[in-house]
């Protein structure tokens, strides 16, 4: 499909709602850029490669600068340049144009291309030039360290891309909570761990998988209030087909599960004692479950939840990372 070239108000649906970008409040260039990103969910990012960065101490191992700023960077680009192909890819389907239930910022996209900020092929190019700089510092990491580490970074762009682009559209079919978490639990903690180290080490899986269900819910919980727009536009992501009261039950289950990967970690010594703190932040993704079974289907009630949503990734992510940076594994 051509990428629209014309004023992009000819793509609006729905009038801006207060907080949502708009021309007159974009005027700023850095600013517009800057928040196109959607740069609160970059965070999820920064928690991972904080992980696997503190995991290359906790092994014993010492810590190359240059290489980890780099390794940020390229992460950080990549995770930006997925969300804006991200809201591209949903302009062409008008799955947010279409969205009246979305809970800005958190689903419905950025809105820069329906409130006429950015047009869908300015998004397109910016998305574009994004992606190109992340692998441009991927290809210089490998030149620097070990060209195995080019493996990780084809799989970690394909999915990227793949997770919204025709014709593969991972999420539409069901695999976009597999793309979050292998993406933000697996790759980016054992990437960053491999650019230090230059060694997969098959113990992140295990310790960066609580991380991994914990994200994972981030685009879970969202897809409740964006379920009836992204069943209109063909996106049959797995709350689409569930349904609420169904689906509802998934979320609890991922908070289940990573409660028992940690103590497994714990247990079988892959982890200290201390890290069952980064469990504490798992209280707020209970709370925010209940929430989810009791207001399953009422969208607009779901904020708060989103936000525990957000808050117990991150926090177990920071806790964990704290952990790993003052023990040390056998």
């Amino acid at each position: 499909m051509e990428a629209n070239t014309h004023d992009p108000s000819e793509r609006l649906a729905l009038n801006p709602r207060p907080g949502e970008p708009t021309p007159l409040t974009m005027t700023n260039p850095l600013r517009r850029y800057w928040l196109a990103v959607r740069p609160p969910f970059l965070t999820v990012t920064l928690a991972g490669f904080g992980i696997g960065l503190t995991y290359t101490l906790y092994r014993g191992a010492s810590l190359n600068g240059l290489t980890a700023a780099l390794t940020l960077l390229g992460a950080v680009l990549i995770h930006a340049a997925v969300n804006v192909l991200n809201d591209y890819y949903d302009s062409l389907n008008r799955t947010d144009a279409i969205n009246e239930e979305r809970l800005f910022p958190f689903t419905g996209g950025s809105r820069f291309i329906q409130n006429g900020v950015f047009t869908e092929l300015l998004t397109l190019r910016y998305g574009l030039g994004l992606l190109a700089g992340g692998v441009c510092i991927g290809l210089l990491l490998s030149m620097l360290t070990n060209w195995w580490l080019a493996g990780l970074g084809v799989v970690g762009i394909f999915i990227g891309w793949a997770y919204s682009a025709p014709p593969v559209q991972l999420n539409n079919r069901g695999w976009g909570e597999v793309c979050v978490a292998v993406g933000f639990g697996i790759l980016i903690p054992m990437g960053t761990d491999f650019v230090q180290r230059q060694v997969y080490d098959w113990r992140l899986l295990i310790i960066g998988l609580p991380y991994a269900l914990l994200v994972t819910n981030i685009l879970y919980i969202n897809q409740f209030p964006d379920r009836a727009a992204d069943a209109a536009a063909g996106k049959h992501h797995w709350v689409v087909r569930l349904g609420t009261r169904r689906g509802r039950w998934v979320y609890a289950t991922n908070v289940g599960l990573a409660l028992l990967g940690l103590v497994a970690a714990v247990t079988t010594g892959l982890l200290s004692a201390w890290a069952l703190i980064s469990l504490i932040p798992l209280g707020l993704a209970v709370r925010a479950a209940a929430v989810l079974i009791d207001r399953a289907n009422a969208p607009a009630q779901l904020l708060a939840a989103i936000k525990m949503t957000i808050a117990s990734a991150l926090g177990h992510g920071v806790l964990l990372a704290l952990v790993l940076t003052f023990t040390t594994g056998g």
